[in-house]
């Protein structure tokens, strides 16, 4: 009994999984250009729809700043980008190391020799041409590193560390990441690469080694447990990997404008903050009232059943799309009005906010809300940013966010005297005051996700410095 019980209810919830309310699940979670996509898709297929060419009105701000597509850190690079293409450049009938020395290639391997002509010698610069020609356009070796390395100490008589050195220069250089055995090797190659100070590296790098399949899947969950972290803090690894670029010996070609769409703008007007859907990437459609007509009062015949059948699915694209839109509009004006303090004063004003609390207010189901957050941006004066970015989990034991008391720390550390860096515990100290009562531990942690070392090591770096300067 207690099998057929659960039989049945397994096929009543797949009985209410309607094709209409499929289709609005699915129009939910696309991002704005695989939207766009889609809606030129069914413009074709169905001549009952039409684009409604004139403009919406809205109550957006005019100046050009708040028009602006400003492509942010926190921009995510299409699915498409990580498939890593095994073609080489150097066909059976083009010869890539001629091309090189030949000097009028315009291949972004020959700008990668000109850069590194500067540094290192003759020899080594042959070696470095000899990678680059086993490299294909994305940059990654075109055949097993040892069989490569063998038939190069051969080519040139010189030991396998020396040929390994220059590929290390390779992977180091500008762009970072060309000549990478993998995918993993060269977004390591790319972090190590960053300069200065950057949040979340250590993480990032264990979520590259380990955790690359769970961020190919999209699941931010099994990327969180697989790290041992929360999800705010994978948020931030995940962020940090996706602004490498997975084909770095494409970076000097040509490229088109990757700069983000918003999905909705928020300013600051008298009355407060003001939230609108953007009208270049909300396109609206319509059905066309004569056609629709035209079907609604045809006769039943078979002749009709295929229009009747295009009518039916023109209105249930319609309805997920005003669904889509609304959905999308009420979620942000939940977003907006829950971290309006982070809007006005930045990371530090970051409220804990989950998924649970936006779907509260808005009277639908957390799934609901990840799907119309996932790959949706808010412009702000702040800059463009995604509007998963506004979740922050709450710290154990206090009122604020993981995100907030991260930025804490990296202002005390960045405000601390030079000859004086604050251990973990006084940092730790000096936020109680403010009332922000967090363990040494939890110092560390966001430390170290800062990319931040420990104070003995701060302040012998800084002494290594000011003796170089006054030496």
């Amino acid at each position: 009994m207690k099998a057929s019980a659960t039989t049945s209810m397994q096929l009543g919830q797949q009985l209410h999984m309607t094709p209409q309310l499929l289709q609005s699940i699915r129009l939910l979670q696309l991002d704005g250009l695989q939207l766009e996509l889609e809606i030129r898709r069914v413009l074709e297929h169905n001549p009952l729809l039409e684009l409604d060419e004139e403009p919406v009105a809205s109550a957006m701000p005019e100046p050009a700043d708040a028009q602006a597509e400003v492509a942010s850190f926190d921009e995510l690079p299409e699915t498409s980008m990580w498939d890593v293409r095994g073609a080489g450049w150097n066909d059976a009938d083009d010869d890539g190391m001629q091309r090189i020395a030949a000097g009028e290639s315009t291949d972004p391997q020959l700008r990668i020799l000109q850069r590194l002509s500067a540094e290192l010698d003759t020899r080594d610069l042959e070696v470095a041409a000899y990678w680059l020609e086993n490299c294909d356009d994305a940059g990654y070796l075109t055949a097993p590193l040892d069989a490569l390395t063998r038939r190069a100490c051969a080519l040139f008589d010189r030991h396998a560390s020396e040929i390994e050195g220059v590929r290390q220069r390779l992977l180091a250089g500008d762009p970072a990441g060309v000549a990478a055995c993998d995918l993993r090797e060269c977004l390591l190659a790319q972090l190590a690469a960053l300069p200065g100070t950057v949040a979340a590296r250590p993480l990032a790098a264990r979520l590259i080694r380990d955790a690359l399949d769970a961020l190919a899947a999209h699941d931010i969950g099994a990327v969180a447990r697989r790290l041992g972290c929360d999800e705010a803090d994978a948020h931030e690894a995940v962020r940090l990997v996706l602004s490498l670029d997975p084909k770095p010996g494409e970076a000097g070609a040509p490229e088109a404008d990757q700069a983000v769409v918003p999905d909705v703008v928020v300013w600051k007007a008298d009355a407060g903050w003001r939230v609108a859907l953007n009208p270049r990437s909300t396109p609206r459609i319509s059905i066309n009232a004569g056609y629709e007509r035209a079907v609604a009062e045809g006769e039943g015949g078979a002749a009709t059943a295929p229009m009747r059948e295009l009518l039916q699915e023109a209105r249930w694209f319609t309805r997920g799309l005003s669904m889509r839109y609304d959905t999308l509009l009420r979620t942000a004006r939940v977003i907006v009005e829950r971290q309006a303090a982070f809007l006005e004063q930045g990371e530090e004003a970051m409220a804990p906010l989950t998924l649970k609390e936006v779907a509260d207010a808005i009277g639908m189901h957390e799934s609901t809300v990840s799907r119309i957050t996932t790959g949706k941006y808010l412009q702000t004066p702040r800059g463009t940013i995604e509007m998963k970015r506004f979740f922050a989990v709450r710290l154990d034991g206090a009122n604020v966010s993981g995100a907030a008391v991260r930025a804490m720390v990296k202002r005390l550390i960045d405000a601390e005297p030079a000859q004086r860096p604050l251990a973990d515990d006084a940092i730790a100290a000096l936020l109680a005051r403010q009332g922000v009562h967090i363990a040494r531990r939890t110092v560390a942690k966001y430390r170290e996700q800062l990319d931040i070392a420990p104070a003995r090591a701060r302040r012998n770096a800084r002494s290594h410095t000011l003796l170089a300067r006054t030496g």
